[in-house]
């Protein structure tokens, strides 16, 4: 048994005043007692002055065969496997330093991910979608998702669930980072996605869509899709929410994942320069319209598209958190974003998430308060993953 011991705590939920000590047995977390409490006999504790204990932290909505260079999803198909198994467990390393214990992979290449998901026993805990569903030369079709037709589209989702993917991606506007594609139009019809919705809440999976352009948004919670990713709202004017779409996004539960986040001070990838100046739209913008979506009530996880520039890389999860502070999100509820919320909207519930006896032990200790200073979760001094004690010095 081993105890992690900090004078701040919070639960994934809410803030346990005192701090808490989290004692461990294996890979699961054995109980969750006050912070003054005494260790039983035997048990090693870390205790790090001044530092807080959360749940280790869910990335919604990364890319884990992307090495954060540009064009870094449109170079998959002459990846090696080799290659690609090294950028993988990079991802994976990157991830667990900023701590990261679970991550979302809503597309890979080859199936790798889907694959890994099922075997892997170190590294963050993964949900993956494979290959996204797109159209014909659509949104990341270098992924290898391509499909049209009803026929081929049911096949599309039937596979997933054959393969064992947790979550199936449709692409229903196209993306900055594919050439040929335009974030404003739509790559399916609604009874397309509907026929897809329908096909994958038969096989138990849930679905969750790329969507940049106010069109694909619309499409999107009239096909009744259980979470929209970017959820952009584009328009030829700019970042354009209707309220009214955005009540309907709330009333309908539907989880709405920003991928806020970015390294400041990284030259902007030429393609999202090329949207931006097309648009006239900047971060400020941006930050705006995701307000607009949170005071309407619209659920929101954590997701910072991780691996798809080198603005983007592998751990950069809390300056997305960081974000939706910026938003008008209190730093609680944010935190409840990359924490207990982002855990239920990933099917993780069961399994990680919060500081409660029974679930996996995924920790992370961080400088400071981040109830007070949300940047504190960039400090990172400690990380537990599934049991095992993360080496942060490489």
């Amino acid at each position: 048994m081993r105890g992690y011991r900090a004078d701040a705590a919070f639960d994934g939920e809410r803030v346990l005043s005192g701090g808490a000590l989290v004692l461990v047995e294996g890979a699961t977390i054995l109980g969750v007692e006050p912070g003054t409490a005494a260790a039983p006999d035997g048990c090693e504790v870390t205790y790090l002055p001044d530092t807080t204990l959360l749940p280790g932290l869910i990335d919604a909505h990364v890319h884990l065969c992307a090495d954060s260079a540009d064009d870094a999803l449109g170079r998959l198909p002459d990846m090696s496997a080799d290659h690609l198994d090294d950028v993988i467990a990079t991802a994976m390393l990157d991830q667990l330093a900023a701590g990261v214990t679970a991550v979302r992979d809503l597309g890979d290449r080859r199936w790798v991910v889907v694959d890994l998901a099922r075997t892997a026993h170190d590294g963050p805990t993964i949900v993956a979608a494979g290959p996204p569903i797109t159209s014909v030369k659509g949104h990341c079709w270098s992924m290898g998702g391509e499909a049209a037709g009803n026929d081929e589209l049911r096949r599309a989702v039937r596979e997933r669930a054959e393969r064992g993917a947790n979550v199936v991606k449709i692409m229903t506007s196209g993306g900055a980072m594919t050439p040929g594609t335009d974030v404003l139009l739509c790559q399916f019809t609604l009874e397309e996605v509907r026929l897809m919705v329908d096909e994958a809440h038969r096989v138990g999976l849930p679905v969750t869509a790329h969507a940049h352009g106010l069109p694909a948004v619309e499409l999107c919670v009239a096909a009744g899709v259980d979470g929209i990713e970017h959820c952009s709202c584009l328009s030829l004017s700019g970042f354009d929410t209707p309220r009214e779409l955005a009540e309907r996004i709330a009333a309908a539960g539907t989880a709405v994942c920003p991928t806020l986040g970015r390294v400041l001070g990284v030259e902007l990838s030429p393609q999202v320069k090329a949207l931006i100046e097309r648009m006239g739209v900047g971060w400020d913008d941006r930050l705006a319209q995701v307000a607009n979506l949170y005071r309407a009530g619209v659920t929101m996880v954590s997701g910072s598209d991780a691996g798809i520039s080198a603005g983007k890389v592998h751990g950069v999860l809390p300056i997305a958190v960081g974000n939706l502070t910026e938003c008008g999100m209190p730093n609680d509820e944010a935190l409840v974003s990359a924490t207990s919320r982002a855990a239920d909207v990933c099917g993780l519930t069961e399994r990680t998430g919060r500081l409660r006896a029974g679930l996996d032990a995924d920790l992370v200790m961080v400088d400071g308060d981040p109830m007070h200073d949300i940047a504190a979760l960039c400090r990172v001094r400690a990380v537990v993953s599934r049991g095992r004690e993360i080496s942060l010095t490489g």
